[in-house]
């Protein structure tokens, strides 16, 4: 695999550069997520602004994760599960809905699960969604701004499971504790 730079702003493009100072203000430090896109100002800057998008949805923090972890699950990003397992702690997500989207089982209420069904039918049908799924997730409570905002999730997270898989980021320290591999639900 190609060797990507996990950049500082001492190394990175001058655009990236103010970018990565967001990163360290908003964080406490450079996600090397963020010090890998950084090597394209543009993804980096598109990232930091659908991230900041999303987190100001209409989703609240446990449906902002059943969003977030679902696709990073179906996705297999070594990265995003265990940094997305951080962010729902900090967040207040309860560990039982967090455990439940890492091993792929069912979730603590309907409501949710919904959310995730919808949510995987939209990255496993490219979006190509038939009006039963669509009233499946209405039937749940959710509305037409819900679907367009699971889209924006959806952007952002191809944003960085795609990095990640293509780059080999490696997870973070913060993070470590919560690696993650999908699990072989066939044995």
């Amino acid at each position: 695999m190609t060797d990507f730079t996990k950049h500082t702003p001492e190394t990175a493009p001058e655009a990236s550069k103010p970018l990565l100072q967001k990163s360290q203000e908003n964080f406490g430090r450079i996600p090397g997520l963020h010090a890998v896109m950084a090597e394209a100002p543009g993804l980096l800057d598109g990232y930091q602004q659908l991230h900041k998008l999303f987190v100001e949805s209409s989703f609240d923090d446990d449906e902002t994760t059943v969003v977030w972890q679902t696709i990073n699950v179906e996705n297999e990003c070594h990265y995003c599960v265990p940094a997305h397992t951080g962010i729902a702690k900090m967040m207040g997500v309860d560990d039982e809905i967090t455990d439940a989207l890492r091993n792929e089982t069912p979730l603590p209420n309907a409501r949710l699960e919904a959310l995730r069904t919808f949510t995987l039918a939209l990255v496993r049908e490219r979006g190509n969604l038939d009006e039963a799924t669509l009233q499946a997730f209405f039937d749940a409570g959710y509305t037409r701004r819900h679907v367009l905002e699971v889209i924006l999730g959806y952007a952002q997270k191809v944003m960085s499971n795609y990095t990640n898989h293509i780059a080999e980021t490696p997870v973070d320290d913060a993070f470590q504790k919560f690696a993650w591999e999908k699990s072989d639900k066939e044995s």
